[in-house]
Parts: C-alpha cells; structure tokens; sequence
C-alpha cells in the first residue's frame, strides 16, 4: 500500500528517529511513505492563537498537494495529524470556511477538493496493515520487555477516529504482536504539558513526573508523539530532580520498538538518539532472544 506522507517539522529535526523507524518498518510490511513535496509546517497550535484563517490556510494547503497523490495523507506527528484533520472535518460542516479557503488557495494556485483522508500512522498500522501482519514479521520477540503504552492527549482526541479517547487500545495490540507485555497505564491518555515546560515549567514539570511515575516498572515507554517522546526523554533528569525520584526510563517511538522486533539494522531505527539510554533494553532483549 502507498500512503501520502506529511512528516511536519519535528520529524525532519529533533525526531528524525520517528522517521527514519516509520519509513523502516513500513517497508518491511509491504506499505510505502511518499511524502509529499514543498508541504509546509501545520500552524502547531501558535498560528491559530494569531489568525484563525491562517491556521486553516496552512493546513489546507497540505491537504490541497497530497491530493495531487490520489492516495490516503499519513501524519506521523499527532499534532500535526490533529491540525489536519480538523481542517478537514471544519471544512466539511462549515461551507462559508469552505469558501475562505477556497480563496486563500487560489491566490497560490491550488485547490482543496475535500477527497484525502487524512490518517495517524498508528491508525495505518495498526487497522490497514493489522495486528497480524506485524506479527508475521517479528524476527527477535520482545519476550518479558514491560511496556507503558503512551499516547499522549491529541491521537485519539478530540475525534476518537480510530480508538477510544480515554483507555485506547490499538497501540497495546501491536505491542502485545511484537511479543512485548503492556503494563496498565491509566494516564496514557494524559496531556505531557506540550510547550508549557517552557513557559510554565513548574507546571510542565508536576505532568512529566505524573506521567514518568505511573511508568515506574516498565522498561521502556512507547510514544507516537513527537512533543511527548521529547518532553519525557529530553527532560527526565531535570524532572528527577523536581520530583526527588530517579527517573531512568528509555523513552521510544512505537516504530522504534517495532523495528527491534523485527530485527532491523539500528542505524535505521536510530536508537542511539535517545537521550535516556537504552542499553540495559538492547541488553534484556538479547538475553531473552538468547534463551528461545
């Protein structure tokens, strides 16, 4: 299957694992991301805070040239999947935003004809390509790895698309396919404070430690945010020390996680850029490897 690909600007900076992982372990399940050219970045949520047109302008534009594919558009990022998609569902309900648009568009030489469905990579795994067909591919079982399933306030929210929007459970199927056991994480659905460790850091702070603190026992945590995967990697010392605890957690991408399941090359699930190491995880899973 041949899927639009919208990375956003994350995934072309500080997650480039997230891509590199998403575009390995698709193609080892027989699908393909072409992503799509000259897109621009999703508005975040900042441009709606200047113009509301302006947030729906960009998007729209993204939507208008992965048409031009004729193929269903990916997000990796779940914020950039939320922005699109409600672009989307804004446009349908309202025809008078429809016409804005349609206007701004124009101006550029492009039209958004209101046919691509816009999809979360999760979505993609795990219901076009399925639980199963992950399965068939796993080469080095995750026997024993104990997994917090994060996914974070924006994949399944506030449309619930493709899973519930309080205890989803997509992304425990495919951990529980690779072999690995999720543990049951009541705040996978919390918000990791997004933006507010730096402009509200104590409140970002008192989040992540929540967040890190329910994970306790786990060896790793899985993501397929990209704010969330930095905010609980990039920031756990300095949350270890707000909260007196030592945090010590590999943070991952659920593609990364995958991707050792199935045996690919580590330079192209790129574990080496996470910051919180992930040694003693490499280390369990070669043991159990060993013993099967």
């Amino acid at each position: 299957m041949r899927y639009s690909y919208y990375p956003g600007c994350t995934l072309k900076t500080t997650g480039s694992q997230y891509d590199s992982s998403a575009k390995a372990v698709l193609e080892r399940l027989g699908s393909e991301l072409v992503e799509i050219e000259d897109w621009n970045c999703c508005g975040s949520t900042a441009s709606d805070m200047v113009s509301p047109l302006l947030s729906v302008s960009l998007a729209g534009r993204n939507l208008a040239l992965a048409e031009m594919s004729e193929s269903e558009l990916v997000a990796t990022c779940s914020a950039c999947f939320l922005n699109l998609y409600r672009v989307q569902k804004y446009v349908q309900r309202d025809p008078e935003l429809g016409r804005k648009l349609d206007t701004v568009l124009a101006e550029i030489g492009l039209k958004y004809r209101r046919r691509v469905r816009v999809r979360h990579l999760l979505d993609v795994i795990a219901n076009d390509i399925g639980v199963e067909a992950v399965r068939r591919q796993v080469q080095q079982p995750l026997r024993g790895l104990r997994v917090a399933p994060y996914y974070g306030c924006l994949v399944v929210r506030p449309y619930a698309e493709f899973d519930g929007p309080d205890l989803p459970v997509s992304m425990d199927r495919l951990l529980e396919a690779i072999g690995a056991q999720p543990i049951p994480y009541l705040v996978k659905t919390r918000c990791c404070g997004g933006a507010l460790i730096n402009t509200k850091k104590s409140v970002g702070l008192k989040l992540l430690s929540d967040l890190l603190s329910a994970a306790r026992g786990a060896d790793c945590i899985v993501t397929v945010c990209p704010l969330c995967q930095l905010n609980l990697d990039a920031y756990q010392a300095e949350v270890s020390r707000y909260a007196h605890i030592n945090f010590d957690t590999p943070v991952l991408y659920l593609t990364q996680l995958i991707g050792l399941a199935f045996g690919l090359q580590e330079d192209a699930i790129k574990l080496g850029q996470n910051i919180v190491p992930v040694d003693r995880l490499l280390s369990r899973v070669r043991r159990a490897s060993a013993l099967v």
